[in-house]
């Protein structure tokens, strides 16, 4: 069984909500979610705050943390994965941003930097990788497929 069907299934088994907040990976993480006969059970919601705006704007980033740290941060991914969890009510919530290429990167944070957030009731991990450059859809899908390790390894 994939990692997606079974995360579904011990949401529903365990009766948890899930909600995604998502930027580098512009909603594949939901869409691996939701191609799940079942998911509707257990997935509130998923949000592609993509832009800095929407970071602020839609999930209450302080600016502050964008400014000193950048949407790309330990910082702006905890930000993100606790106010989902205030906004959705969801027991269960995954943030994920980055820098998926090709342009972006700097030698402080390459194209590959990705910061998955998960959170579980009070408990909240924020998880660094730095996956190799082999193009934008390479780094996207890394950073599902490792986003759902975590979670099913979380739960």
């Amino acid at each position: 069984m994939s990692l997606n069907k079974k995360i579904v299934s011990i949401l529903i088994k365990k009766k948890l909500k899930l909600a995604i907040a998502e930027s580098c990976t512009g909603g594949l993480l939901s869409s691996s979610i939701t191609s799940v006969s079942g998911a509707s059970k257990v997935f509130l919601m998923g949000l592609v705050t993509y832009s800095n705006q929407a970071k602020i704007n839609i999930l209450k980033v302080p600016k502050k943390i964008i400014q000193n740290h950048g949407a790309v941060s330990v910082q702006c991914c905890l930000s993100m994965v606790n106010n989902l969890s205030k906004i959705s009510k969801s027991k269960v919530c995954i943030s994920v941003t980055g820098i998926a290429g090709p342009k972006g990167g700097s030698k402080k944070k390459p194209v590959g930097l990705v910061y998955i957030g998960i959170r579980k009731d009070k408990i909240v991990k924020v998880n660094k990788y730095i996956f190799k450059n082999r193009g934008r859809n390479y780094i996207q899908k890394a950073t599902v497929n490792k986003a759902l390790e975590l979670t099913h390894n979380f739960l």
